[in-house]
């Protein structure tokens, strides 16, 4: 008799084949140098001040591209969940739209938009201010990343105030709290879960994007994941790109684990 147990196993297939097999190659390679011989040059290449630098870099612009977005997204899920049904799902709809259309497209769009003979600049020069250099800047490559992830802040953050009662609000407020007490004491702890779930996968794919800074940044922002590309592709040295890979993943798992830590922590807080 056909079992339900093995309709996973397409499932299972995918993930060794796709997921654990990939990671222990890149452990493989990371370990080893070109002869196969055991080393740990390739993770202690971090040290490099080349790497850094472009470490620091990332953590640094993501850090900038998470704030924005949470600093954007949380009035902006605020404006959704106090919309009525219909229009909150046509507003929700605008802004998971950009996610169904191609990543490179739309980096490629804002490349256009912001090339100094672009949309932008030519708009500037017809109103009489002189041409701004967006391209290729720091500034750039963060309002891709911003553009880019701003849904990912967005959904998780309303999605969680969507779990508010309005039970639990008008409690408050007939107990005498204000606006600034409701949102204080009730809104904003029961809504941490989203904020740190919004912070992650913000904070997480911006560490090591490496498209965005590609077109964006023109090759002149350096970020660990443009390293990590450029060993891969150009250099072909596989183990120090595993090498460094490696420690990014350990970065990239630590601070998950902090925040998940964070998020339980937050979310009990909610409930009391």
């Amino acid at each position: 008799m056909f079992k339900r147990q093995y309709l996973s196993g397409p499932y299972i297939l995918w993930v060794i084949g796709f997921i654990l097999l990939p990671i222990l190659m890149i452990f493989y390679y990371g370990i080893t140098d070109s002869s196969g011989n055991l080393t740990f040059e390739n993770l202690l290449s971090i040290v490099q001040p080349v790497h850094l630098k472009s470490l620091w870099l990332s953590i640094k612009l993501a850090l900038i591209c998470t704030v924005i977005c949470l600093i954007l997204s949380y009035p902006l899920a605020m404006i959704l969940n106090s919309l009525h049904l219909k229009r909150q799902s046509f507003v929700v709809f605008i802004f998971v739209l950009p996610m169904w259309m191609n990543f490179m497209l739309r980096i490629l769009a804002w490349q256009l938009l912001l090339s100094n003979n672009g949309i932008i600049n030519t708009i500037l020069s017809s109103i009489g201010i002189p041409k701004l250099q967006l391209i290729y800047t720091p500034a750039a490559v963060v309002f891709g990343m911003v553009y880019d992830f701003l849904p990912f802040m967005i959904l998780p953050i309303y999605n969680a105030m969507d779990r508010i009662g309005n039970d639990v609000i008008c409690a408050a407020r007939d107990l005498g709290a204000n606006r600034f007490q409701v949102f204080i004491k009730i809104i904003f702890p029961l809504t941490i879960s989203g904020v740190l779930s919004g912070i992650i996968m913000v904070f997480v794919p911006a560490l090591t994007s490496f498209v965005i800074s590609n077109l964006l940044g023109g090759g002149k922002i350096l970020l660990i994941g443009n390293v990590i590309e450029q060993e891969f592709m150009q250099n072909m040295d596989w183990n120090m790109g595993s090498g460094l890979s490696i420690v990014l993943m350990v970065f990239v798992i630590v601070s998950m684990t902090f925040m998940n830590s964070q998020n339980k922590d937050g979310e009990e807080t909610a409930v009391w």
